[in-house]
């Protein structure tokens, strides 16, 4: 079941600078999954790197698993909700598993070419990476938690 998001009145496209912040520390967060994952296969291999495609592809899908669960769920990762980012369908809904894919390889592709399908946030009118035009969503800005008085 899709979620729809309620805030949207608020909500603002993404710039540049905060999804390189969250880029940055969602890698963090990836490269502690693939030292976790790494130690686990060093340890089923006898104390020997595991240097195969079988545990470069485990890497890749369980990053992908990584992404489109929290993308998914709540339209953010950690480092997203850490800059106050969302991802979502341009009509404030949560996005589906294959949107998530699409996201997922053309933001791989992008990386791959010097970030040039990010850097295209800079050109772009509503400010769309390429993943987000590829795979049909946005990535929006939240507005600040109001402040509670005690």
């Amino acid at each position: 079941m899709r979620r729809r998001f309620t805030d949207l009145d608020r909500v603002w496209p993404a710039g540049l600078g905060r999804r390189l912040g969250a880029m940055l520390y969602d890698s963090f967060l990836v490269m502690a999954i693939w030292v976790l994952l790494a130690f686990i296969a060093v340890a089923l291999n006898q104390g020997e790197a595991n240097e195969s495609p079988l545990f470069h592809s485990l890497l890749f899908v369980t990053t992908f698993a990584f992404f489109a669960f929290c993308w998914m769920r709540a339209g953010m990762t950690l480092g997203m909700q850490a800059w106050r980012l969302r991802v979502q369908t341009p009509d404030g809904a949560s996005i589906t598993l294959v949107q998530s894919l699409i996201r997922f390889l053309v933001a791989c592709l992008s990386l791959a070419l010097l970030g040039l399908g990010y850097w295209w946030v800079l050109f772009d009118g509503q400010r769309r990476s390429w993943p987000d035009i590829a795979s049909g969503t946005e990535v929006v800005v939240l507005p600040k938690p109001e402040k509670r008085s005690i």
